[in-house]
């Protein structure tokens, strides 16, 4: 399982790359591994304002249909539009395949998310 420093993590298994007032949202290796072969990623409409724990999208894969969770408020602004073309980046490379780039609400709640050594903690305690 492949996990990168720097970045922030939720329980949900999504990662948060944070760009100053803005924070690119994604799966996590851990859950792309779980999920299988994903075959389609529902994108959220730019300018939704999501609350932490809401729906994002929705990743389908050859298993199931999941929620992608927002780990954190925000409103879109730009969605990975190279996913409706190619779904398999998200199994290939899912920190570089980001769904969604949000403007970030509510940056306290950052520091609710958990750092790259206590995700790979968690990871191993759900194994």
């Amino acid at each position: 399982m492949k996990v990168i420093d720097g970045l922030y993590y939720s329980k949900e298994h999504e990662w948060v790359k944070l760009d100053g007032d803005t924070a690119y949202i994604g799966i996590t290796d851990y859950a792309q591994d779980a999920l299988g072969d994903i075959v389609y990623v529902e994108l959220p409409e730019v300018d939704d304002e999501i609350l932490e724990g809401d729906a994002l999208s929705v990743v389908e894969s050859v298993k199931a249909a999941s929620d992608v969770y927002m780990p954190i408020d925000g409103k879109v602004i730009e969605v990975n539009e190279a996913l409706d073309d190619e779904v398999e980046l998200v199994n290939n490379d899912p920190f570089n395949s980001w769904i969604a780039k949000v403007e970030i609400l509510n940056k306290d709640q950052i520091k609710d998310l958990m750092s790259a050594q206590e995700y790979q903690e968690f990871c191993s305690k759900e194994a």
